[in-house]
């Protein structure tokens, strides 16, 4: 646990953006039901670029391709166990060896390597991860998620990172697990809006369930509209008063029918970053269609604000 907390102890900390968001920039098609999990398969090196790319821009936390490597899916998919369990420890191997690449070219040693465990929509691969309700009781969900998480416990990552869960029934069943981990966690909800998870549940209910866990030293929201967020934090500031506030949304664009429609403003990007800074967010990244790029500028604003900080001074805005 004493990693991952002096990381944040310092201020606030970058984390990395969307996987497959560079993935595809590279020009890999991602279009199976593994997602960017397929490259663990046919081509590793890709995914080790992409992480080099991200602690490159600037990010100091990066995640592992395996938010929808579960068993589940790979044994679907003709793999058979044990390949699949190498599957998933690769692709946190693949994550540590950049994390150690990187602070071994840097003369670094705060980058780290989360372990990325998606939610039982993400296995379905038909957009239930932004719905919740998927109808299925909390022991099975229990079952869902066990044997990956005790897997990639063990796996040498610095952080469990339980992401884009859009369920309060799923979320209950994963504190039951996460009572019982060794490596330190964090929760990341999806959101609808500027109160909800997917299904409808609160976000004050649902973090709760997480206030007194040992093992969750870090609780936020993801794959959300960058508009929900600062609202958010006030809440999980208000509601998990003693867990650090992480936070990695969208790029603002729309989802529909398999195409993103809309436009992402860079300066819309950096006030955002800006303000969730001052709401009290103290891990900051991306998620969908954010890239290097985006992750470069939020670095610097990171930086600037964690050195106004040391000076007893506080960031107001984009001009500061």
């Amino acid at each position: 646990m004493r990693s991952a907390l002096n990381l944040s102890a310092n201020g606030v900390v970058c984390l990395d953006g969307g996987l497959a968001t560079e993935l595809e920039n590279r020009g890999y098609q991602l279009n199976t039901k593994l997602w960017s999990a397929e490259l663990l398969l046919n081509n590793p090196t890709a995914i080790y670029d992409s992480h080099m790319a991200y602690l490159e821009a600037g990010a100091r936390i990066i995640t592992s391709a395996s938010y929808q490597a579960t068993l589940q899916g790979l044994s679907d998919s003709g793999i058979d166990s044990c390949r699949s369990r190498k599957v998933l420890t690769d692709s946190i191997d693949i994550a540590l060896q950049a994390r150690d690449d990187y602070r071994n070219k840097s003369g670094s040693g705060t980058a780290l390597a989360a372990a990325s465990i998606g939610p039982y929509g993400a296995y379905l691969a038909d957009g239930s991860e932004y719905l919740g309700n998927y109808g299925l009781s909390t022991q099975s969900l229990v079952d869902f998620h066990q044997e990956r998480i005790n897997l990639l416990d063990g796996s040498g990552a610095d952080i469990l990172a339980l992401e884009t869960i859009p369920d309060h029934r799923e979320a209950y069943a994963l504190a039951s697990i996460l009572e019982n981990v060794s490596t330190p966690c964090w929760i990341s909800f999806s959101c609808s809006d500027a109160d909800h998870l997917r299904d409808g549940t609160s976000i004050e209910n649902s973090a709760t369930l997480f206030r007194e866990n040992q093992s969750v030293f870090a609780i936020g929201v993801n794959c959300t509209s960058p508009e929900h967020i600062t609202p958010l934090i006030h809440k999980l500031r208000s509601s998990v008063s003693g867990k650090t506030v992480i936070v990695y949304p969208n790029s603002g664009e729309d989802y529909q029918l398999g195409t993103w429609s809309g436009k992402h403003s860079l300066n819309q990007w950096q006030q955002d970053c800006h303000d969730w800074i001052n709401a009290g967010a103290r891990i900051i990244g991306g998620c969908c269609r954010i890239g290097p790029d985006e992750i470069g500028q939020l670095a610097d604003i990171i930086d600037l604000s964690n050195r106004t900080e040391e000076h007893g001074l506080r960031v107001k805005g984009a001009n500061c």
